[in-house]
């Protein structure tokens, strides 16, 4: 019988524990500035996203930041739109109108690297 390493054991555990992404939940904050054709473009393309792809398992929150200025403060929001990803882990951001759908959808790890490399965007 083989012995697993302590770091295989670890690598399991830190999967078993990981969210699926088939199942996780996303909480999104689209930051944008007031109604500009920018802002709403953003607003369309990332919820047409979010229904495609993660229809009923996520939270879109949008931040209007010239109502808003302190949000953007705390987020440390330099320009807008920008798009948050807080859950699930890691945090990430996108900036612009949301229309490079590929990208957004690897960016919030929605394509399996199975699907990267048949697509032939490894990254």
């Amino acid at each position: 019988m083989r012995k697993r390493s302590p770091t295989a054991d670890t690598l399991a555990a830190f999967e078993a524990a990981a969210p699926d992404r088939d199942s996780a939940c996303y909480v999104l904050r689209l930051y944008v500035t007031g109604t500009t054709r920018n802002s709403e473009r953003a607003i369309v393309n990332i919820r047409k996203i979010c229904e495609e792809h993660l229809q009923g398992r996520y939270d879109l929150e949008i931040v209007d930041i010239s109502q808003h200025p302190m949000l953007a403060k705390g987020e440390q929001i330099i320009a807008a739109p920008t798009l948050i990803k807080k859950l699930p882990l890691p945090l990430r951001r996108f900036i612009g109108d949301m229309s490079q759908t590929e990208r957004i959808l690897l960016g919030l790890d929605l394509r399996k690297t199975t699907e990267r490399a048949a697509s032939g965007k490894a990254g």
